[in-house]
């Protein structure tokens, strides 16, 4: 019942919203850890505040890509298959995977991350929660 809203909405609506709330949860992931990493370097004023600035940026933007991707094409896969199971989280997950590590032009990283964040989301797709 829950999952009905899900069929009548464009894919390109869900991967906003993700990236909305994935990326801004981005922010605040890069906003700790950038004021403890310009802490250990010893930062301060306009110096600490550009890292940080950068920290947070990036933090937001990788979270956001990810999510934007993951959910694009995990809803892509549903109504192409017209099916809603795990088999959309692996794939989607391995594209994400794929983009997110073709970044690094290391194809040994790029493998590694297509195949764990497939696994990881196809796994967080099928739990439930308590």
């Amino acid at each position: 019942m829950d999952a009905d809203w899900y069929h009548d909405v464009p894919c390109s609506s869900i991967a906003v919203e993700s990236i909305i709330s994935v990326g801004t949860g981005g922010l605040i992931w890069g906003s700790c850890v950038g004021s403890y990493d310009a802490k250990q370097r010893g930062l301060t004023g306009i110096s600490r505040a550009s890292f940080l600035a950068k920290t947070v940026g990036k933090y937001g933007f990788q979270c956001g890509l990810f999510a934007g991707i993951f959910s694009f094409t995990r809803c892509g896969i549903r109504r192409y298959r017209n099916k809603s199971d795990w088999v959309n989280a692996l794939v989607a997950g391995g594209v994400a995977g794929a983009a997110i590590g073709a970044g690094t032009r290391n194809w040994k990283q790029v493998a590694t991350m297509t195949a764990f964040l497939s696994g990881f989301c196809a796994i967080a797709d099928q739990s439930r929660a308590i």
